[in-house]
């Protein structure tokens, strides 16, 4: 029988294809999932902020603002999710976390660009991206998540 068709006869009888992680949370990992949620929670305040302002402020375009806002805390999901998979060590939250982070990149090149305050918040924003990054590709994490090298025939 091969491989895959054990995988197959797994799953239909209900036995996980993939175990799922024992033993204690690596502190790599529960530090990349404290970071990518509070970029999530950062995302989510300057969300609501953007539509409280809209709201009950005098913007330019109200409707930009409100919309703006809620785009922006849409967007805040993503890493939250990917975050609270982390905690709980599921494998497919890597991938949301790594795009985040990717995103981050770009956006913090940008806040850097704009200048004053911004320096700060860019600078800030890059170290905690590229921080997470290094914390996801690390052997220990990915072990941990239960992603390992793929088996070969």
């Amino acid at each position: 029988m091969s491989s895959k068709q054990k995988q197959s006869a797994d799953r239909a009888a209900g036995t996980p294809a993939v175990p799922e992680p024992t033993g204690p949370r690596p502190a790599r990992l529960s530090a990349a999932a404290a970071l990518t949620a509070g970029e999530g929670l950062a995302l989510a305040a300057m969300g609501a902020y953007m539509l409280i302002m809209g709201l009950a402020g005098s913007p330019d375009s109200p409707q930009q603002a409100e919309m703006g806002g809620l785009t922006v805390l849409a967007l805040a999901a993503l890493p939250l999710v990917a975050a609270r998979g982390l905690w709980l060590r599921r494998r497919w939250s890597r991938g949301p976390s790594l795009i985040t982070q990717i995103v981050a990149l770009p956006v913090a090149w940008t806040l850097i660009k704009g200048g004053g305050a911004l320096i700060a918040a860019g600078a800030g924003l890059a170290v905690v991206a590229v921080g997470v990054l290094a914390l996801l590709v690390n052997p220990t994490a990915t072990e941990a998540l239960g992603i390992g090298p793929r088996e070969t025939e």
